[in-house]
């Protein structure tokens, strides 16, 4: 699960702040515009999403979803590509399969295989076959409600379905596993993401620790209770298990790319960058990853360093997130024009991304252009009310409209 800027959190936290601690941006003066930093997000995950996290969401943290060791819920950035599946026969890291050997367990273990790949009517055929094989084990049952989910193609954000049909019969179904089967806790991990779904955060946590609870060991319990956590505020708490998810699977790219987001909400700048470089390095590709590591280097005061991220990120996925971030880079630079430029883009795919109007205005105050810069931060105020920056903001430009006319 992704925290796009973690989704549930957040995924779609397109949250902005300023600066690595997320303090508010200096004040506006004649020769120095607003800076704030670009709209971060929470890989938050596949859980909820009142959240703020890093990079794009962030993933929110940004979103209860239920894809892979981390795939984004619908509206947020796509997930890191998996690194390459392992053979069938052995096992998968957050699978469901024991190991034993049997018929039924050699068909979870391709589940898994084809479900880490992101081939989710594989994985929900083969998982199928192997509930036919054995009937009372609980894997498989999870399993194929696990593929179902992350089938749905829809968003899987705190909230999103409160009264969606199929969520509804899919926690039935869950519950009825559960009654077997009260000791199996990817069960309870499943519940607890369809809960934050429906927007019921205290019973979905409380499913999600119980799941953690009982598979300990588990990467995908431990990351889904980390992104719930998240997406509820509760970064402190959500870092542990984050950190704990990427000890047990540390060559997933999603694990990393969710610990950075929860190190960069809370200001540890240094330590994200370390986790979203070696998610790089992983999928060197992946437009995500490179957007969370150049949104890093923004929150670290390295611009210089975050263009080339940034820039490839927006070549491989020119959404309106990572434009916005880019656009910021090149203000930081001092290519005023050219970020102008970069953040009219980025409105123009998503006028209502308020973080890139506050960006926006920042730069047209650069320029020397302060009603356009006044009407951009009332939009950004508008989009935004309970963030104070556009208000910040505006009284600044009052000041430098008052001094100019002395």
């Amino acid at each position: 699960m992704r925290l796009g800027v973690i989704s549930v959190l957040a995924a779609s936290l397109g949250v902005a702040c300023g600066g690595a601690s997320g303090e508010t941006p200096p004040p506006v003066t004649p020769a120095s515009a607003p800076s704030p930093a670009p709209a971060v997000a929470a890989s938050l995950p596949p859980s909820a999403a009142p959240v703020a996290p890093a990079p794009e969401a962030s993933s929110q943290p940004s979103s209860a979803s239920s894809a892979p060791a981390g795939s984004a819920p619908a509206g947020t950035a796509p997930a890191a590509a998996s690194p390459a599946p392992p053979r069938p026969g052995s096992l998968v890291a957050g699978g469901l399969a024991r190991g034993s050997g049997e018929p039924w367990d050699q068909e979870v273990v391709l589940a898994d295989v084809a479900y880490r790949a992101g081939d989710f009517a594989a994985a929900k055929a083969h998982y199928g076959e192997a509930r036919k094989l054995a009937p009372k084990e609980a894997a498989p049952k999870v399993g194929v409600i696990r593929s179902r989910i992350a089938l749905r193609g829809t968003s899987m954000d705190y909230g999103a379905a409160p009264k969606d049909p199929e969520v509804k019969a899919l926690l039935a179904e869950l519950d009825g596993v559960i009654r077997a089967s009260p000791e199996y806790g990817p069960a309870y991990v499943e519940r607890g993401r369809l809960l934050l779904v429906q927007g019921k955060a205290d019973p979905a946590l409380a499913a999600l620790e119980r799941g953690a609870a009982l598979a300990a060991d588990d990467p995908e319990a431990q990351s889904a209770l980390g992104v719930a956590l998240l997406a509820t505020g509760k970064a402190d708490q959500a870092l542990g298990r984050l950190k704990r998810a990427a000890e047990l699977d540390p060559d997933d790219p999603e694990r990393l790319t969710n610990l950075g987001t929860v190190l960069l909400i809370r200001g540890q700048v240094a330590d994200a960058l370390v986790a979203f470089r070696r998610a790089v390095d992983l999928v060197p590709n992946d437009a995500r990853a490179l957007s969370d590591l150049g949104t890093a280097y923004l929150a670290a005061n390295r611009a210089a360093d975050a263009k080339p991220y940034l820039e490839r990120a927006v070549a491989a996925d020119p959404r309106a997130t990572f434009l916005s971030n880019l656009g910021y880079a090149e203000q930081q630079l001092g290519d005023v024009a050219g970020a102008v430029a970069t953040l009219q883009k980025a409105l123009d795919k998503d006028p209502k991304l308020a973080s890139a109007w506050l960006n926006l205005g920042s730069a047209f105050v650069a320029l020397g252009r302060l009603d356009d810069a006044e009407r951009a931060f009332k939009k950004a105020g508008a989009l935004d009310p309970t963030d104070p920056r556009p208000k910040a903001s505006l009284g600044d430009l009052a000041e430098i409209r008052k001094n100019a006319g002395k």
